[in-house]
């Protein structure tokens, strides 16, 4: 090892889920380690452009979600355009495009979350790739890493795997469950086009123009086959080729503009993701598990609810069960959380993995504090600390 160094916390992964939970412990006082591979902190949202902040609200005038998550979300406009709709408590199931939720730019957000992480004294390891889980007596007690100071190791009281395809657990031994991915795409590009209108309306939001290819739904080639492929996240072969396919979907579209008369001059792209945009790849088998059919369903160890982004008035507890993997010393947050089916499309986006993010920084701190592990602590802690930062974790909280 060319390095060795020890915290209270260790974070691995500053997608969203890992900005709440590194910022939730370190306000608390504890030393925190944020390691991400990438130079972006905000995963999805920054460097893979995927620049909507789904609801906080449930889509009929009540917010659900608090905390971090209400935080980042005014955050992620600070440095850029993004406005929050006035009349998003006016939502309904027939209007629900009104909810409490921003489009922002995602370098906006990236300068944004830097900010909040250095204030709140998060050691950030950025550049910095996870390569192997400690795992000591059953406990996992740390995670090896390399970078360009070369191999070291990290240790840690407690560790948070919020890396999104749940590497550290992975690396742990923890069972798993995983899904593939249809091909997708989302980039920014520019246009005479969007310029003129810019100007006309005097709006640079105009300038932002994204272009998609596919969507959850109908995921679709530039030449408008369906495209079925089960890439998966967690095969390096199919990593490479899921980037590759997206992108070549996205030549043969301005191939196509420009065989029907647009010049190139006037209409290209400008910004591809960093990362690849994967929806789904590994879920931890958890103490419990959310799935399909469980809206609306009260959970005695709830931390949490979550908007399902995708219809009105269908809002989720989450469990703190979906948190905890089978290995002792650690615990998850974001999309790689014990959420499967139907349930994974709604815990997996911004909001929620704020959310558990969060929490875990709280379950860690209290595991620190408390000498012990988060499989270990009482929900009740937990929930008394939720209480304490007025973050409604039962449905009957926010009047539904």
């Amino acid at each position: 090892m060319n390095f060795e160094k020890n915290c209270d916390v260790l974070v691995a992964g500053a997608g969203v889920a890992g900005v709440t939970a590194a910022v939730e412990a370190a306000r608390a006082g504890l030393k925190t380690i944020l390691v991400e591979k990438t130079i972006f902190s905000g995963g999805l949202a920054t460097a893979g452009i995927v620049y909507i902040y789904l609801p906080l609200c449930d889509g009929v005038g009540r917010q659900v979600t608090f905390g971090l998550a209400e935080e980042l979300l005014h955050l992620s406009h600070r440095y850029g355009p993004g406005e929050i709709p006035e009349d998003w408590r006016l939502s309904t199931k027939e209007k629900s495009e009104g909810r409490y939720q921003v489009e922002f730019s995602p370098a906006s957000f990236a300068l944004a979350l830097d900010e909040v992480l250095t204030e709140a004294g998060v050691d950030v390891w950025y550049d910095t790739l996870v390569c192997a889980t400690r795992v000591e007596r059953g406990r996992v007690t740390g995670v090896e890493v390399e970078n360009k100071s070369g191999r070291g190791l990290l240790r840690a009281a407690c560790v948070v795997d919020a890396t999104g395809d749940g590497d550290v657990a992975h690396r742990a031994g923890c069972r798993f469950d995983e899904e593939g991915n249809k091909t997708t795409l989302w980039a920014v590009q520019s246009s005479l086009d969007a310029a003129r209108k810019a100007v006309e309306k005097g709006d640079g939001t105009l300038l932002f123009n994204a272009h998609h290819l596919g969507d959850e739904g109908e995921a679709i080639t530039a030449e408008g086959k369906k495209q079925t492929h089960p890439w998966r996240g967690t095969d390096g072969r199919s990593v490479s080729r899921f980037v590759l396919e997206g992108r070549r979907c996205l030549r043969e579209h301005y191939r196509k503009a420009m065989e029907e008369g647009r010049r190139r001059q006037d209409f290209y792209p400008i910004l591809l993701p960093s990362m690849p945009q994967f929806r789904t790849t590994r879920a931890i088998k958890g103490r419990s598990t959310l799935r399909s059919g469980m809206s609306g369903k009260r959970f005695e160890d709830s931390i949490g609810l979550a908007a399902d982004w995708r219809q009105a008035d269908s809002v989720w507890e989450v469990p703190y069960g979906t948190m905890i993997p089978d290995v002792s010393g650690l615990v998850t947050a974001g999309r790689c959380i014990s959420s499967v089916e139907d349930a994974w499309e709604v815990t997996r986006v911004i909001p929620a993995a704020a959310l558990t993010g969060q929490v875990a920084g709280i379950a860690a701190t209290l595991a620190v504090r408390g000498k012990t592990t988060p499989d270990r602590l009482d929900i009740k802690d937990i929930q008394n600390a939720l209480s304490r930062k007025k973050m409604p974790f039962h449905l009957d909280q926010v009047g539904r």
